[in-house]
């Protein structure tokens, strides 16, 4: 029997998927170009031992939402009340969100760190951030389109 959904499942839906995406674009972030290509650490501005621990705070913060996420994911569904579309949709809002925050706290503001070094940063700063603000309007679009849905299924099933 499948329960139904009420308007207090809907911020379990949508903040596990934006800490779900928070996480997976941050994990994606580290492993990439800080590990793998070795662009930047997390904090730039000390040594390199420091970069490296201030990697794994970042690491582990990573891990941390995902985890969460994923409990109150289970949580959702264990109840039958998991909304796809809206955690999807929060998912890729999250994901943008984080990304965007790097891409102007991060690397602008607060200037922790830059996406590389000795290069003209320009271009990869348009990449970083026009890509986080597509995500952010898929994510918005996925999750307005979802709550205009709503009324005309209602309408339907009656």
């Amino acid at each position: 029997m499948k329960n139904r959904r009420s308007s207090q499942d809907e911020p379990f839906n949508f903040w596990s998927g934006i800490l779900f995406g928070i996480g997976l674009v941050t994990f994606i972030d580290e492993v990439i170009f800080h590990q793998l290509l070795h662009w930047h650490h997390f904090y730039d501005k000390s040594t390199t031992s420091m970069g490296l621990i201030s990697d794994g705070v970042l690491h582990a913060f990573s891990w941390f939402a995902t985890v969460l996420a994923l409990f109150m994911l289970a949580d959702i569904r264990k109840r039958n009340v998991w909304d796809k579309r809206s955690w999807v949709g929060a998912l890729i809002l999250g994901a943008g969100a984080f990304q965007l925050f790097d891409g102007i706290i991060n690397h602008k503001l607060l200037r922790v760190h830059q996406i590389r070094y000795d290069v003209d940063v320009l271009p990869y700063d348009i990449v970083w951030n026009v890509t986080a603000g597509l995500m952010i309007v898929i994510g918005l679009a996925i999750l307005v389109k979802k709550k205009s849905s709503e009324p005309m299924k209602k309408a339907g099933e009656l």
